[in-house]
């Protein structure tokens, strides 16, 4: 376990309740949800997630963009899929009619 897995400790930033100098904000480095402690106690005194971050809207142009890339890359690779079996389907039943076509030759002889 290293260091980044930890939380760290720093000095409360909003105002904190009475007791100021007992207060502490622990922040997640991985999420950014903070925790106000009473140093005192070590009761839990507040909690709040963390903020997500707005994208602007190219971001999410962009972003759109891959996906439907991506969709329209699966699509493709599905139809060609598709498409390989049923030429493999059509050539196994050429086979077999062929074999049936000759034991009927065969056979009526």
């Amino acid at each position: 376990m290293g260091g980044q897995d930890l939380c760290y400790i720093r000095g409360m930033a909003d105002t904190p309740p009475k007791d100021e100098g007992h207060v502490f904000a622990v922040v997640c480095p991985c999420c950014g949800a903070a925790l106000w402690i009473d140093g005192a106690t070590r009761a839990v005194l507040r909690s709040e997630k963390a903020k997500k971050a707005k994208g602007s809207l190219d971001d999410l142009l962009v972003k759109e963009q891959k996906r439907q890339s991506e969709f329209d890359r699966k699509f493709e690779a599905t139809f060609e899929l598709q498409k390989e079996k049923h030429d493999q389907t059509d050539a196994l039943f050429k086979k077999a009619l062929e074999k049936a076509e000759k034991g009927e030759d065969d056979e009526g002889a």
